[in-house]
């Protein structure tokens, strides 16, 4: 069981963060494509969603746009939903990986768990070199909570 676990490790990223926001707004922000396409992505990145259905073996099919011009292509199936506890989905084009995120409520607030495992460590070092998927990932965090305080100032 170690030797799996070390396997992973060399191609795992991973986050821990409290949002200040209670759970039913982080899942409703993550879960909704009116909301996610606003803060999905790293610093730069704007969103198009053609489809977005948030159950197992649905599918979330959307365009990343960077900030140079260039278009992403993502899909991703969703493997297990939880709601409000956990999100599992795969994406499943190029970077290839699995995603677990886990949201635990803390009073008004939540401590989210996010875990990407890729496919290979190839596919793992490139990412993390090339693109940055670290920093990405970093950024996207901040923009989530930074999107939550604006939606929570707003209902």
């Amino acid at each position: 069981m170690q030797n799996e676990k070390a396997n992973v490790t060399d191609r795992e990223i991973s986050m821990v963060r409290l949002l200040d926001a209670p759970v039913k707004l982080v899942w409703k922000v993550w879960t909704n494509p009116d909301h996610i396409k606003n803060w999905w992505g790293p610093n730069g990145f704007t969103n198009t969603i053609a489809k977005m259905d948030v159950n197992k073996d649905g599918e979330w099919n959307f365009v990343m746009h960077g900030p140079d011009g260039t278009d992403y292509e993502n899909k991703v199936v969703f493997r297990d939903i939880i709601k409000y506890k956990k999100i599992v989905y795969e994406h499943v084009n190029f970077p290839r990986f699995t995603a677990t995120v886990e949201f635990e409520e803390r009073g008004n607030k939540t401590m989210l768990n996010w875990k990407m495992i890729f496919e290979n460590k190839d596919e793992f070092m490139t990412v993390v070199k090339k693109y940055g998927a670290v920093e990405g990932m970093e950024q996207n965090i901040v923009k989530l909570d930074h999107y939550l305080l604006q939606v929570a100032a707003a209902e």
